[in-house]
């Protein structure tokens, strides 16, 4: 039984819930606690590292993409407490953000002769113009990542991320742990969890849209002695569909 959804996005990046929103989507879930983990991120009405929304509860995290040599992976850091560090590094993401945004919608514009209903401010990402796609032309949300947008697609743009070593070193100053998240979607599922032999956690429970082998995931647990973590990656306002049960989410918060 899912208790705690550790990884749900909020509108501060490109979720749709809001902190007033929360509380009801984690009722309808039937989920007690909540660790919001927007990309790049800070949300700026959560001051405390863990806190509450009504009588839910809410952990103050952020998922931070690094490039780890082979490929880029995201890391979800939980129980942030804002350091210069960090808030120096969030500032550089955020303007890469914003100049990406706009060369991904000119791109766009150009090449399907349109006007994208999309704002291009702080915590803009590729979900905000694949919706504004679908809204303004007759592409999917699916479609606009798989035929426009999508790595190697002709309106492509990569982000400037900070390296494994850096994002590690930061967030785990400012965090209470930090978590290698959702470790089957990458091309190189094995060295990916190898980067757990300097991290807290792994995320164990995640909605893939596909059937994935759990052994790897645990036996790194295992070997690392790692602590386990899960959600659902909301960027609707669907709680619930992965997380962690009543054990692990104790050790969780007893590592926070």
């Amino acid at each position: 039984m899912v208790v705690a959804d550790l990884h749900v996005h909020t509108t501060r990046s490109d979720g749709t819930l809001t902190l007033e929103s929360l509380a009801g989507a984690a009722r309808r879930a039937d989920v007690s606690a909540v660790a919001v983990t927007d990309h790049d991120r800070l949300h700026p009405d959560l001051q405390d590292p863990v806190g509450a929304v009504g009588e839910l509860t809410v952990v103050h995290g952020i998922e931070l993409r690094v490039d780890a040599g082979h490929e880029r992976i995201d890391l979800l850091g939980y129980g942030v407490r804002r350091t210069p560090e960090l808030a120096s590094l969030l500032e550089h993401l955020q303007r890469d953000r914003v100049e990406r945004g706009r060369r991904i919608v000119e791109c766009v514009e150009d090449r399907l002769g349109v006007e994208l209903p999309v704002d291009i401010e702080e915590g803009v990402g590729r979900p905000h113009v694949a919706r504004a796609i679908a809204e303004a032309t007759d592409y999917t949300y699916e479609d606009a990542f798989a035929e426009v947008i999508g790595s190697d697609c002709p309106c492509y743009v990569a982000r400037d991320v900070p390296s494994f070593r850096e994002g590690r070193a930061v967030l785990e100053e400012a965090c209470g742990l930090v978590s290698l998240a959702h470790p089957c979607r990458y091309d190189d599922p094995t060295a990916a969890m190898e980067l757990c032999a300097v991290l807290d956690a792994v995320e164990r429970y995640y909605p893939y849209d596909r059937d994935v082998d759990p052994a790897p995931v645990e036996r790194a647990v295992d070997r690392y002695n790692l602590l386990v973590t899960g959600g659902s990656d909301a960027h609707d306002e669907t709680l619930g569909r992965a997380g962690v049960g009543a054990d692990d989410y104790r050790q969780f918060r007893e590592a926070l």
